[in-house]
């Protein structure tokens, strides 16, 4: 088994503890609502977020750890055709292939950009609905 690391950072202009209630606690009720073109639904199913939608036909992740404190979020990609991709946002993914599979490189850049999307189409939710979070 392989492991690759990727880190992104992005800034925001939002406030890290609104931007996380928002992108991350409550991204089951948002995301489909902004992002309707790409995600269809989310389902929690036993506090695992299941996200319906864009080029590929479905992602399940175990959510591992929240830390609302310190505004950071772990998970695992656990399924789906994916595995086949005022403050500032960091994150790092790593992926554990099976055996000797490769990461490609396509599929990493188009999660980055897709990811980077997401991101800024809340923040631009939440900067126009000031008062709903």
């Amino acid at each position: 088994m392989g492991v690759f690391t990727y880190e992104d950072e992005v800034t925001c202009s939002i406030p890290p503890a609104k931007m996380f209630k928002v992108a991350i606690l409550d991204s089951d009720n948002l995301i489909p609502k902004i992002m309707p073109q790409a995600i269809k639904c989310v389902e929690i199913l036993r506090r695992r977020p299941i996200h319906i939608g864009s080029k590929f036909r479905s992602m399940t992740h175990r959510v591992d750890a929240i830390d609302k404190e310190n505004f950071t979020i772990s998970y695992t990609v656990i399924d789906g055709d994916v595995l086949s991709g005022g403050c500032i946002y960091k994150k790092t993914r790593k992926y554990h292939t099976k055996d000797d599979a490769q990461v490609c490189e396509e599929h990493i850049k188009g999660g980055k950009e897709k990811g980077l999307a997401l991101f800024k189409a809340v923040e631009a939710y939440v900067s126009a609905h000031p008062d709903e979070y």
